[in-house]
């Protein structure tokens, strides 16, 4: 297995953190007041880029603008966190043209759907994110997953997750959470990071069942999903057939196209889109049970 990614120096009360949105306009402006008013009931300093409410077609302002606020964010010595607003899409489109630069002290980057983009591309620096709630989910969130979410960011250890035992066997490697439409995107490119051996973890949302079996077989086209070491499937939410017409259900797909890999597959994990989404952090050492059905975070 190679070498795990390195998380960042738990934060604790007082610390700095910087809200930015580098995907997807803002959209509901009233959850992201909820989730900025959590951060601050937990005791952290939370400050917001100016342009988060920009708009520009359907992402939060130009590239440059969320380019911008990404890179000040990560400079900023006294920023301990960078929380993102929302996904949606265009985080992608900042890696054009885009290197992380060399910090004295990494800081963690939090999100999840768009966000694996850039969750992914940090894997690199070995920095490991949080695949996480956003600052307009948060508010959502059950007790138990802000619970593991702030437990995380302060060093605590991570209880296993518990799902169900689709192929047996048991897996170790680095974990890599993401949402498979993005990732799926990220193949081929600089931002990949090396999966040979690595747990993978995904989730989705509205999503036909077509549509997902065409990203999964071509992950097998590509040799990627053979060279893994374990599956973790989260929640596929709104991935719902099509009302006229014929087809499989979403899972009837997830297993044509994944058990038959010879590899620990562990399904209906509590992570994802609408429920509760258990932060993950990336690239970090982990165990996939597929006996059990447990995910566990060394």
């Amino acid at each position: 297995m190679l070498e795990p990614c390195h998380t960042p120096l738990p934060l604790k009360s007082g610390d700095l953190l910087r809200v930015i949105a580098p995907s997807g306009r803002l959209r509901d402006r009233a959850a992201f007041d909820r989730g900025i008013e959590i951060w601050r009931e937990r005791g952290y300093r939370v400050e917001v880029a100016t342009e988060v409410t920009q708009a520009w077609g359907y992402l939060a302002g130009t590239d440059a603008t969320r380019r911008s606020q990404l890179a000040q964010a990560w400079a900023d010595p006294d920023c301990r966190a960078i929380l993102c607003a929302r996904g949606g899409y265009g985080g992608m489109r900042l890696l054009e043209d885009w290197q992380w630069q060399k910090i004295d002290r990494p800081k963690w980057l939090l999100g999840f759907s768009d966000i694996t983009a850039l969750l992914w591309s940090l894997t690199h620096q070995g920095i490991a994110g949080i695949h996480g709630p956003l600052v307009t989910t948060l508010a959502d969130e059950p007790e138990w997953s802000r619970d593991r979410l702030f437990g995380l960011l302060t060093g605590q250890p991570l209880p296993p997750l518990q799902g169900d035992s689709w192929v047996g066997n048991v897996a170790t490697g680095r974990l890599f959470p993401c949402n498979l439409t993005v990732a799926t995107h990220l193949l081929g490119t600089p931002y990949q990071p090396h999966l040979a051996g690595a747990i993978l973890a995904i989730e989705d949302v509205t999503e036909a069942p077509y549509r997902i079996d065409r990203l999964l077989t071509h992950w097998r086209l590509t040799g990627v999903l053979s060279q893994l070491a374990g599956i973790a499937i989260g929640r596929f939410s709104q991935c719902d057939p099509p009302e006229a017409g014929s087809s499989f259900t979403v899972e009837e797909v997830l297993r044509d196209r994944l058990t038959d890999l010879q590899i620990p597959v562990v399904a209906n994990l509590p992570f994802g889109h609408d429920g509760g989404n258990a932060a993950l952090p990336v690239g970090v050492a982990a165990i996939l049970d597929g006996n059990t059905g447990e995910l566990k975070i060394l």
